[in-house]
């Protein structure tokens, strides 16, 4: 089986854990054999159903992941586990429009896209974008406006 994604559910169909892997069918398998630490014999404990994705390369599966994850916010996913968020590029919804790169989605009014994988994906992206799409590049509008602004 190629890699993907899998989505474990309780008997409510509550998503409770979302995971990827290479082979998705030794990954899951896995998890019904052999010891486990406290975490994991919970989890399988509770674990009624499970769904997955198939996916087209590893890459897929992680931004799946991470789409997942804040999709379904499962109880028995750590998040991330260095407390960081993945890469995103902001447009934002000003009278005139930047972009940034932001690692959390907080103004619903601006435009995300992404996640991108790491920050050096993400800092490409927005070069090309800046190239193709010339917008101001200042955080405020000073009283004489930049060229950007114009």
């Amino acid at each position: 089986m190629s890699p993907g994604c899998y989505l474990m559910k309780n008997t409510e169909g509550k998503v409770i854990y979302v995971g990827k892997a290479r082979k998705l069918k030794n990954r899951v398998s896995s998890y019904f054999t052999g010891a486990h630490n406290y975490k994991t014999t919970k989890l399988v404990d509770h674990i009624w159903d499970f769904d997955y994705i198939v996916t087209g390369s590893e890459k897929e599966a992680l931004l799946l992941e991470i789409n997942l994850i804040k999709d379904y916010t499962p109880e028995y996913n750590i998040m991330f586990m260095d407390n960081t968020y993945y890469p995103y590029i902001e447009l934002t919804d000003e009278t005139h429009p930047r972009l940034k790169i932001v690692r959390k989605t907080k103004n619903k009014k601006n435009k995300y896209f992404g996640p991108y994988p790491d920050a050096t994906a993400a800092r490409n992206t927005f070069k090309l974008l800046n190239k193709l799409y010339p917008l101001r590049k200042c955080n405020h509008v000073p009283d004489k406006p930049c060229l950007y602004y114009s």
